[in-house]
């Protein structure tokens, strides 16, 4: 049986973002194309939703959906006043949200997070949402850890993504942890997105302009990427990109979130993880294509980054079907 997904709009939704969890989703197929996801939308009532744009949406269903569901979306809408001044939850989509188990998966995409958060669903938990109101949510949830320069924050059961379109990355994100790579990858592919994308929130958040914004990091990124299996330095990234080390540094962090060595050690574990995930090279091939140099050092990071080893993770998430062999390209 497909996996359930019961995708809730409320008024103000997104349309745009109402759809996001279908056309991913629904792009998920297995080896003998059969869709692996059932995706439905529901609303408070089953009644039409007003959109933000001027328009209404009819559904098929009422909140009775999210009983049954093994996944509950909350797309984007518009925070009303009473959410943004009190952090209170509507009586009426406090009952709507009781309806749901206790072992159902919970995704909130853009401000959403809101109404995740009014309901205690994200206490004690890091969670994300539009950079422009990570200080609001602060104020209104101080239990929640928010995290404003990151794509989606996965927590195991709740999920948070920080936009509309950080929304495609969670749910590819999702595919991959629920079927593979090769699954997520393909899936990816028909949605013509990349698979992962590179960098996080941070990159999007409204900063002065430099005077010389056309020297960007970007080139000499993707000249990393394409060497990670070499011995690759902070003083050869700043210089591929002719820019001192301080000023490197710096309009790197402005456009990824992060440091040039964090960025790197990060994209060399998302190169280990795709190739644990999609072939059969032993550990010790995968830690030198990946320029960790030795078995030793991945399983350090693979400890200290995901909490298990190479060959724990490759037996939870290895792809179904026949492997692969070739490494999976980044791009």
């Amino acid at each position: 049986m497909p996996h359930r997904v019961a995708v809730l709009a409320l008024d103000g939704v997104v349309p745009m973002d109402l759809g996001i969890a279908a056309r991913v989703l629904n792009e998920a197929l297995d080896p003998a194309g059969a869709r692996l996801y059932s995706v439905t939308t529901c609303s408070l009532g089953g009644r039409p939703v007003r959109t933000n744009e001027g328009m209404r949406i009819i559904v098929d269903d009422d909140e009775s959906l999210l009983d049954s569901a093994d996944t509950v979306v909350i797309a984007t809408q518009e925070p009303d006043g009473h959410l943004l001044a009190t952090g209170e939850l509507p009586a009426r989509l406090a009952a709507a949200f009781a309806r749901i188990g206790p072992e159902t998966r919970i995704v909130s995409l853009c401000t959403s997070a809101f109404l995740l958060a009014a309901a205690g669903l994200l206490d004690g938990q890091r969670a994300t949402t539009h950079w422009a109101l990570c200080d609001r949510f602060t104020r209104l949830f101080p239990d929640v850890e928010v995290d404003p320069n990151v794509l989606f924050v996965d927590n195991g059961r709740v999920l948070t993504a920080a936009g509309g379109a950080a929304g495609i990355d969670l749910f590819i994100h999702l595919v991959r942890r629920d079927h593979g790579t090769t699954v997520a990858t393909s899936a990816a592919r028909r949605c013509v997105v990349a698979p992962w994308r590179e960098g996080g929130q941070a990159q999007f958040i409204e900063h002065p302009v430099p005077k010389d914004a056309d020297r960007s990091t970007s080139a000499t990124r993707q000249w990393a990427l394409d060497r990670l299996a070499e011995p690759l330095t902070l003083r050869g990234m700043a210089r591929h990109a002719h820019m001192s080390e301080r000023t490197f540094t710096r309009r790197f962090r402005a456009e990824v979130g992060t440091s040039p060595l964090q960025w790197l050690l990060q994209s060399r574990l998302t190169q280990a993880r795709g190739m644990l995930e999609s072939s059969d090279l032993t550990v010790a091939r995968i830690a030198t294509a990946c320029g960790f140099g030795n078995t030793v050092a991945l399983r350090k990071h693979f400890n200290t980054h995901l909490g298990l080893s190479p060959l724990a993770y490759r037996r939870a998430h290895r792809a179904p079907g026949p492997a692969r062999t070739e490494p999976l390209r980044m791009t």
